[in-house]
């Protein structure tokens, strides 16, 4: 999405891989292709995608991120390991040798392993032939109220390769206040008392051992923490919104609907925190979308660096590449 804005016509789909079923539903009802959805790229003969002059690549960030256990390249999820999906992205792009590689990260990469991990991702595409650009950046500062510090990797095949690479600078800063929904929100997103008071001793005794962890109610004119994949990534984000008057339960819960207008954002919401326009199709249930938000890439801070990697593009192609 950040690219297609960016790039305008001058640039089409030719190849998608997802395994999960509920992300290929979601990106269905987004974007019309010409071709099926592939499934576990580990599965797929690099001769069997299409040719292409630019890699999106997103490798699962669980093997590298902060809070996870940092195996990296050791990391064994049901069998397939989930830090190497990244030598996937290499052996398709050996063969391929697109112009650009583009890939996003947790910022832990950069320091997983004392930062011999993040040396082993940039050699592998220096030796495949390409010069290898990357920055930290943060998501607040791209028109989205969310603070989400991500790395994201763009490497030029050295015959087109810029001697720098600039990364784009913050655009522009917007608040909670900005994404919020404009009418009342439905009570099933308001917590229970008896969860809201569950959040809190929770809370209390990690404060007491000197932790950190808890619920957080965030303020309108302020911004929100980094909406992450299940876990607490909801009740770290939490807002006081008084505008329901009707607290009337419709989902099974214990206690009453707290009367201090507690409440988790919604989907669109969340979605609004990561830079999908409104015309964005949310079509399964909320916990599927959460999940799916949480893992997703801000479209703001992608358009952004997307225009830049277009400039180096378009000054390649004028200097007759």
């Amino acid at each position: 999405l950040g690219f297609e804005i960016a790039f305008g016509e001058e640039i089409s789909t030719v190849f998608v891989s997802e395994w999960d079923e509920f992300a290929q539903k979601t990106y269905k009802a987004n974007f019309e292709d010409g071709f099926e959805i592939a499934g576990d790229i580990t599965k797929i003969d690099e001769k069997n995608v299409p040719e292409f002059d630019i890699c999106l690549a997103g490798f699962p960030c669980q093997a590298f991120s902060l809070a996870g256990q940092r195996k990296g390249f050791e990391d064994d999820y049901k069998g397939t390991c989930r830090g190497t999906l990244f030598l996937d992205v290499a052996r398709i792009c050996e063969y391929h040798k697109p112009k650009v590689i583009f890939c996003e990260n947790v910022k832990g990469l950069v320091i997983h392993d004392r930062g011999r991990t993040f040396r082993i991702i940039t050699k592998t595409f220096e030796d495949l032939g390409y010069k290898v650009f990357f920055k930290v950046l943060n998501s607040k500062n791209f028109g989205v109220p969310q603070n989400r510090e991500r790395i994201y990797i763009v490497a030029f095949r050295n015959d087109i390769a810029p001697k720098e690479f600039v990364f784009p600078d913050s655009t522009d800063t917007k608040r909670l206040i900005d994404i919020r929904e404009s009418d009342p929100v439905p009570s099933r997103y308001y917590l229970s008392d008896v969860y809201v008071e569950t959040l809190r001793r929770h809370k209390a005794r990690h404060e007491a051992k000197g932790n950190g962890f808890g619920y957080e109610i965030r303020d309108w004119n302020d911004i929100a923490g980094a909406i992450v994949c299940g876990g607490m990534g909801r009740e770290r984000n939490l807002v006081i919104d008084d505008r329901q008057t009707d607290l009337t339960p419709t989902t099974h819960i214990k206690g009453e609907i707290n009367k201090e207008g507690i409440r988790k954002m919604t989907p669109r919401e969340w979605a609004r925190l990561q830079g999908f326009p409104d015309s964005y199709k949310l079509i399964l249930a909320d916990t599927h979308l959460y999940k799916q938000f949480g893992n997703s890439v801000t479209v703001n801070v992608i358009e952004a660096i997307a225009k830049e990697i277009r400039r180096v593009l378009d000054g390649s192609i004028n200097q007759g590449e």
